[in-house]
Order: C-alpha cells, then sequence, then structure tokens
C-alpha cells in the first residue's frame, strides 16, 4: 500500500450546534460565510458562545483528508505548524492518536483555530483564526519530510504562498511522489489562477475541484472543466454536490452517483471525498471504486457534526469498502 503525506494549515477546530441563526446575527456573521478573524475577535466569539457545548478535533483541509486516509487503514503523515500552546499540543497528541505522522514545526505565534457554528439545517459559518498554521514557510520543509511517502496531497488554501508551494512540490517531485492538489475554494482559485495553471501543468497529477472551483479554474460547466482540467494533468476529479462526481484520466472518464445521506453538517465532506479516494487510489483501485469510496465516505462524513466519525462509523464504511471492491 503506498503512503500518503499531506501539508496544510494546521488548524484545531471548535464545532459548536447553535438553535438557530439569531445567534450569527448577534456576532454580525454572515450564515454559511468563512470569516478570517484575528486573536482577539477569535477569544471573543468563542467567550460570547461560553455556554454552548463544543467539540475539539484536529481541521484543516488536508489534515482531515490526512485523518480520513489513517482511518482508513493506510499510513499518513501531515506537514504544518502550530504554535507552542495548549492548543498546539491538542492538534500534535490527536494526530498521534488517529494514527498520523506528524511533521510539525513550531511557532511563538498561538495555534491556529476554526470556531465553525452549526445551525439546525446543516449549514456550517467558520471563523477562521490562522494563527500558527499561516506561518508555514519554505524553509521549514526538508527532504527528509518526503522520504517514504508516495503520494503528496496539498489543501489549496496554502497556494497564496506560491514559495511555499514551488518548494514543496520540487521537493516531493524530486522524491519520486505523486503530487495532489484540492483546489479548496474558488475565491482562492480566482486570486492565484496563473500560478495554479502553471503549477498543475508542471507538477501536479491529480486536482480536485467543486464545480464552482472548476468553473473559476475553467470558465466552464464540470463536464467541460473536467476534460480542460484533465489536459493539465493525471486525473481529474469534478464534485457536483448531490450530483455526485465526475472522474478523467487520459481517454478514461467515469460518473459517480451521489450516496444519499442525512445531512447534518457539511464540513469536510470535499476533504474526505479525497480521503476515499486517495485511499483507493494507494491500493491501485480502478478510478471507478476509488469514486465510489469517496462518495462513501464523504456521504457518511456530513451525518456527523464536525470532520471526525466515531469508530463504529469507520468499522460500517469498512464494511462498505469490502462490497464496493467486490461488486
Amino acid at each position: 500500500m503506498k503512503k500518503i503525506l499531506g501539508m496544510g494549515n494546521a488548524l484545531t477546530d471548535i464545532l459548536l450546534q447553535i438553535e438557530n441563526d439569531n445567534v450569527l446575527f448577534s456576532l454580525n456573521l454572515p450564515k454559511g460565510s468563512m470569516q478570517l478573524v484575528d486573536d482577539e475577535k477569535s477569544q471573543e466569539i468563542s467567550q460570547t458562545l461560553n455556554n454552548y457545548t463544543r467539540k475539539m478535533a484536529t481541521g484543516g483541509s488536508a489534515s482531515n483528508t490526512i485523518n480520513g486516509i489513517t482511518r482508513l487503514g493506510a499510513d499518513a503523515g501531515f506537514i504544518g505548524k502550530v504554535g507552542k500552546d495548549d492548543i498546539g499540543l491538542f492538534f500534535t497528541n490527536d494526530s498521534h492518536e488517529n494514527g498520523v505522522t506528524p511533521h510539525l514545526s513550531l511557532s511563538e505565534t498561538p495555534s491556529g483555530r476554526c470556531i465553525v457554528l452549526v445551525t439546525p439545517d446543516g449549514e456550517r459559518t467558520l471563523c477562521t483564526f490562522l494563527g500558527a498554521a499561516c506561518e508555514l514557510l519554505a524553509e521549514d520543509l526538508t527532504t527528509n519530510m518526503f522520504q517514504g511517502y508516495d503520494i503528496f496531497h496539498i489543501e489549496g488554501y496554502l497556494v497564496q504562498n506560491h514559495d511555499l508551494i514551488r518548494t514543496a512540490v520540487r521537493l516531493a517531485k524530486e522524491a519520486g511522489l505523486q503530487v495532489s492538489l484540492d483546489l479548496a475554494s474558488y475565491n482562492v482559485v480566482e486570486e492565484n489562477l496563473d500560478f495554479l495553471h502553471e503549477i498543475i501543468r508542471e507538477y501536479v497529477d491529480i486536482v480536485f475541484a467543486n464545480e464552482e472551483e472548476s468553473w473559476a479554474f475553467t470558465g466552464q460547466v464540470p463536464t467541460d472543466a473536467l476534460v480542460s482540467i484533465s489536459n493539465l494533468c493525471d486525473i481529474a476529479v469534478v464534485k457536483i454536490g448531490k450530483e455526485g462526481s465526475y472522474i478523467k484520466s487520459g481517454n478514461d472518464m467515469v460518473q459517480i452517483k451521489p450516496r444519499l445521506a442525512n445531512c447534518i453538517d457539511t464540513t469536510g465532506a470535499g476533504d474526505l471525498y479525497a480521503a476515499g479516494f486517495l485511499y483507493g487510489l494507494a491500493l491501485n483501485y480502478s478510478l471507478e471504486v476509488c469514486g465510489k469510496i469517496g462518495s462513501l465516505v464523504s456521504g457518511k462524513v456530513v451525518e456527523v457534526l464536525g470532520a471526525k466519525m466515531e469508530n463504529e462509523v469507520w468499522t460500517d464504511i469498512q464494511n462498505e469498502i469490502k462490497e464496493i471492491v467486490n461488486s
């Protein structure tokens, strides 16, 4: 089985279920948005919601993907940066508990955290303090970090640091790794369009995008965008929510039907799709099987609060994967 290395913002998610939208209005937070906040604002939001039950878990897009991969049974590591504080210690310990090998640099800045407010309709509103997470630099990367891995997965939220990405993909390729990139956010794609085209064309083997991201990257509807992206890399994946996903590699194109789910919280849905897909790829499964595993894991995670699932859910997933592989 291939080993997978991820790189992304090392964030700790603090998840709270709120009873209605009034809480969002009182905090002046647009529903469904992702707000970047400073440490002071993050603390203020946390204190305002002090009476709500909260759940903590390692977060960040690539971290969610890597955690999912280890829970599926593959070996994986994660590159990121945390502060020398309790949240940074939590991130490190939780990574170990999830079977992830952490390659973490340390900063004097407080660790990154994301307060996730989930309304009864499953919509999530994110208040993100990046902190130490966004201080990951090219000089933090070493050749040794990439040794022993086969696939390198990057979250798109990092692409604004061009030097970091260029260094990372160069080191990955020098070590013989396949490079996987999740475009992560349509606004990040729009702001870094030329750079993304360059990096994907020259270094990236696998691209994950949702409908909005694929439109931002190509200006095309999903099926046409899929073709355009696949012309730049080996495997292109375009996810279209409740309509499923499309996968293309060379002349092979597969449509994956969505898994029906009782959606509670969409946190981590795309990240866990990538986890299932890359896990399948690590076992050299067909594109169709990889896509079905991705759809399965993604469909399961929206039925729980946050991007982490209990052991019994992972047991169910493993049983369903056996059925997919043997069908």
